[in-house]
């Protein structure tokens, strides 16, 4: 079995929801795997006769919408929670579900993920830091207990875990992962339908963004950090929204002799922070923890309630730290 332990006790705990009706709930400013985990575990829970919905308080980005097809899927302000329980899957915090999500569901049924800064809210959870991807979970989990996966829940679980291993390139991919994807394309899973989808579809708007905040990068501590900026104009300018800042934080991480990156992105309440690296030493998730965020090893977020001006200091304080500790490690 692929999740030995983990499957057995999910099968007892959908045995448990069958006859509710349940809620598959997501975080804030969805990204693939979180889409695929909702999608996927919304589609399995059809197939074991339980009554399920998705429910965001985000819409679903644009170039992940191909993932829903006839799949019933709300916005949190359209949605009327009598009657249901939440499900969450991919969300560290239950704060990461919004606000009106967290008056709706001031208690959690069952969470599943793969954040190593999960801080276990549900009632039961099922977190497994290990992982890729929290549809890696649900597809292993869906594969050891034989559960119907149909081609759009298996397009949809791939998705989850390609985009959460960068296109199988990040230090998460193993080779569980390419197991688990393998058999996903048995059932139906097209990885060039999704690869078009998400990557050949861009506007011309987001390339210009792109340009500026290429044009904003800075190396810090001897090239082994880059940093760079989206002034909330930026978004104006180019006719984009804070939907296309998704993965350009990428682009300063590629840089050869960069450790960790980062993109700070202005909005009306403070900075929005991602920060990625490249190796697993860096635990970029304890310098998000920092700022009451947190995330992967290799990736992670945070927001600050401050100005740029008066959180770019910080940040670059906590960061030289943490590369201080690990090449103490190494020493």
């Amino acid at each position: 079995m692929l999740y030995p332990e983990l499957s057995l006790s999910i099968r007892d705990a959908v045995d448990e929801l069958r006859g509710r009706k349940v809620a598959v709930v997501g975080h804030l400013r969805p990204d693939g795997d979180c889409i695929g985990s909702q999608v996927g575990l919304c589609r399995i829970l059809h197939g074991q006769n339980v009554d399920a919905v998705c429910v965001n308080a985000d819409p679903i980005p644009r170039r992940l919408e191909f993932l829903v097809r006839d799949t019933p899927f709300f916005r949190a302000k359209d949605f009327k929670p009598e009657g249901y329980l939440a499900v969450t899957v991919d969300c560290a915090d239950q704060e990461r579900t919004g606000e009106l999500l967290l008056r709706a569901f001031p208690e959690v049924e069952l969470n599943i993920d793969h954040h190593i800064s999960n801080t276990q809210y549900a009632k039961r959870n099922y977190i497994e830091s290990s992982s890729a991807a929290t549809a890696e979970i649900l597809a292993g989990v869906a594969l050891d207990n034989g559960w119907r996966i149909d081609p759009t829940t298996a397009q949809a679980l791939y998705v989850g875990i390609a985009t959460d291993t960068g296109q199988f390139r990040f230090p998460s991919t193993t080779r569980r992962v390419f197991s688990i994807s393998g058999r996903l394309l048995d059932r139906g899973a097209d990885p060039a339908a999704a690869s078009n989808e998400l990557y050949e579809r861009e506007s011309i708007g987001k390339m210009r963004l792109l340009q500026k905040f290429l044009a904003s990068l800075r190396l810090e501590c001897g090239g082994r950090v880059c940093l760079g900026f989206l002034s909330s104009n930026f978004f104006e300018e180019t006719g984009t929204t804070s939907e296309d800042a998704e993965g350009l934080v990428d682009y300063a991480r590629s840089i050869d002799g960069v450790d960790i990156a980062g993109i700070l992105e202005e909005r009306p309440d403070g900075i929005k922070g991602s920060l990625r690296c490249k190796d697993l030493r860096f635990r970029v998730d304890q310098i998000a923890a920092l700022f009451q965020g947190g995330g992967h090893a290799c990736a992670a977020g945070f927001t600050a309630r401050m100005s740029f001006e008066e959180f770019r200091p910080a940040l670059i304080e906590a960061i030289p730290q943490r590369l201080d500790e690990v090449d103490a490690l190494e020493s």
